[in-house]
């Protein structure tokens, strides 16, 4: 966008209003938090209140909690070693549980701040069982698959008008031969969200429209099945940004896209008007069980909980890994959008099923494997 057309609402016209983009093989190369403390914004308090049922005190409180949570996880991981199981957040104590499998090593855990389970499978066994369902072919009644930590299980999760496929039947036969398996119904089979074009969105490539996601230095990070490498992309005045440098869809779901003629790059989540627009920080990953908030085109600022980690979503264009499942809303053009904790930016919206006037569930995959990735540096205030 050029400076003369900027005003429009909140910073819509500014280039990085959220994605982010996947967890990763590479280590990011994001700039680190600052260590001063910033307060939470009004508008996210207020968002919190509204989607997540909070007081505004709960809120600050959750914040506080949460970001306590994320620095004792990294200390726990560590203390645990090989006997480390997976750790979750919960909500309605303040508090991170971490399981281990040796009972010898709850105390160092314990010296974290973490609250201890002992579990019988570790996360790496339980990694390695999911790494062999990912190698399976799955049928259509198969939405996704994930390791969870509470439950301690390899989580599959079938669409329920389906469970009695034979196809479906005969993947989840070969997928409890993989390792501890449990099974899960759901409504609906997951969908991406791009939308077909429509006036005043933020960024369109042919006939397809998606949201922005978080702004790098030399342009932003989306979700991969809004283009492919070298596609054109305008944005929502119809002026050129830029073309697709990078793109994965399926296997993965991200991709970057440069920034050049005329527009420039901010380290902003929009808050659509409905909160104040978000300064992105860093990208420290939340917790599962922590609070999380979404701004996409076309459902705008949304928040909800982390719900798993590590999930392989079936969608019908073939299987997307390393997801992250949340109990956010979305719909069609909120593709590629932000997802962030606090002030960390935590990935880009892929896709779900459901929508914002009856409720549904979605996905995103962690900022960190798209920095990693493409040699990126997040751009941080």
């Amino acid at each position: 966008m050029r400076r003369t057309t900027v005003i429009r609402t909140g910073l819509s016209a500014l280039l990085v209003i959220g994605a982010w983009a996947t967890a990763g093989l590479v280590p990011a190369t994001a700039a680190p938090s600052p260590t001063s403390e910033a307060p939470a914004s009004a508008g996210l308090l207020s968002a919190m209140q509204k989607d997540l049922g909070l007081t505004k005190g709960q809120a600050e409180a959750r914040l506080a909690a949460e970001k306590t949570a994320t620095a004792v996880d990294g200390k726990a991981r560590r203390a645990a070693g090989p006997a480390y199981g997976g750790s979750w957040f919960n909500a309605d104590s303040g508090t991170l549980t971490v399981a281990v499998t040796t009972a010898g090593k709850a105390d160092a855990v314990r010296a974290t701040g973490a609250t201890v389970r002992l579990v019988e499978h570790s996360a790496q066994q339980l990694d390695a069982a999911k790494a062999k369902i990912d190698a399976l072919s799955a049928p259509a009644g198969v939405a996704s698959w994930h390791v969870d930590p509470k439950a301690n299980k390899v989580v599959v999760n079938v669409v329920a008008a389906q469970k009695n496929d034979n196809d479906v039947r005969s993947f989840l036969a070969r997928a409890r031969q993989a390792g501890p398996v449990t099974v899960e119904e759901t409504a609906t089979a997951p969908q991406t969200f791009a939308a077909g074009t429509v006036g005043g969105d933020p960024y369109y490539t042919g006939n397809v429209r998606c949201s922005i996601g978080f702004s790098v230095y030399g342009g932003f990070v989306t979700a991969g099945h809004c283009g492919q490498a070298g596609a054109g992309v305008s944005g929502w005045d119809g002026s050129y940004i830029g073309n697709f440098q990078g793109s994965s869809f399926p296997d993965n779901d991200y991709a970057w896209v440069n920034v050049g003629s005329g527009w420039w790059t901010v380290p902003v989540v929009l808050g659509w008007g409905s909160v104040s627009d978000q300064l992105v920080r860093g990208s420290n990953e939340a917790p599962i069980g922590a609070s999380i908030c979404r701004s996409g085109s076309t459902t705008h600022w949304r928040c909800g909980n982390v719900l798993a980690k590590n999930e392989t979503v079936n969608y019908s264009q073939g299987a997307v890994h390393q997801m992250t499942k949340t109990s956010v809303c979305a719909e069609g053009g909120d593709s590629g959008g932000s997802f962030i904790s606090g002030d960390q930016a935590q990935g880009v919206t892929s896709g779900g099923w459901g929508n914002c006037s009856s409720g549904g569930e979605t996905w995103y995959q962690p900022v960190n494997e798209i920095l990693g990735r493409y040699g990126l540096t997040l751009h941080t205030a």
